[in-house]
């Protein structure tokens, strides 16, 4: 049977694959274009599996937050070079996967693979492209943020993609929301956040085993100063606050204005706008980590 071009362009436009390799599969379906497709993804399938325990650490972190704030994703999309990575088809390809997942509301990797996209489903969608760019490729992980109440969802890349953040900042007027220096305040927040990586918003976020791990390095250095056993402790307790300072996201010191802390700093912004502010969650992602 005689293939024309217009079947093979039809056929690379809905899946991706090489002209030749469009061309076959039509010859090989007597051009039936729904059996082209179902085959092409048949051998898709099984050269994606060949790469998938292949290294990627590099990609891209990436946001996609919606018009109003309210809602937003958060999603890391591994390669296994920086040359694909910085591709203007990977690009475009994790632009349009990350939209497609933000609309659907899905809430995690899992689901998100298998929504609907194009003529089959996000996770076809990311073995086609294996295929094209010659390279593994991950949809590694994601954070969805559907906010109640009011504030602002917000986001941050940094590095091309390298570090991303996303933040939910609280208020209890909707006139805040939409205040242009309530705006502000979460983007330089997010700015923040990927610059000095907190590792909890409050005390009580950090991590218990990140405590004592720290104790049991300030205990030995103590110990190694010849600090009296009974007041070990105690001292290791008192070197606790530096580390909390670090650590703590409304206690370090604001990356804009290091004399103010970030705690003080939503305290004064809230009474400027006569409300009262609160951060209620945030994610930072790092590119492989």
């Amino acid at each position: 049977m005689s293939i024309t071009a217009s079947q093979v362009k039809e056929l690379r436009d809905r899946t991706n694959a090489g002209m030749m390799e469009c061309k076959k599969a039509l010859q090989e379906t007597d051009g039936d274009i729904e059996a082209a497709i179902k085959k092409l993804r048949e051998a898709g399938a099984i050269k994606a599996a060949k790469k998938a325990d292949r290294s990627a650490k590099e990609g891209i972190v990436a946001a996609q937050i919606d018009p109003d704030a309210k809602h937003g994703i958060l999603a890391e999309i591994n390669c296994e070079t920086d040359f694909v990575a910085k591709n203007d088809n990977f690009q475009a390809f994790v632009a349009e996967l990350v939209r497609a997942v933000a609309e659907s509301g899905a809430t995690d990797v899992e689901a998100a693979h298998a929504l609907p996209h194009a003529d089959g489903s996000i996770e076809d969608f990311v073995k086609s492209k294996v295929i094209e760019l010659g390279e593994n490729l991950q949809f590694r992980r994601m954070t969805r943020y559907d906010m109640e109440g009011s504030g602002l969802v917000g986001s941050y890349i940094h590095l091309g993609g390298k570090v991303g953040v996303m933040l939910e900042v609280g208020c209890e007027s909707d006139n805040t929301a939409s205040n242009d220096d309530f705006r502000a305040l979460v983007k330089d927040l997010t700015l923040h956040i990927a610059a000095l990586s907190p590792a909890g918003i409050n005390r009580d976020d950090i991590p218990a085993e990140l405590v004592e791990s720290e104790k049991a390095i300030a205990r030995k250095e103590l110990e190694a100063r010849g600090v009296p056993a009974e007041r070990i402790d105690g001292a290791a307790q008192g070197k606790l606050g530096k580390f909390y300072a670090e650590r703590c996201l409304l206690e370090q010191a604001f990356v804009k204005d290091p004399d103010v802390s970030v705690g003080a700093l939503l305290e004064t912004t809230g009474k400027s706008l006569g409300d009262t502010l609160s951060i209620r969650r945030f994610v930072r992602y790092a590119l492989g980590e």
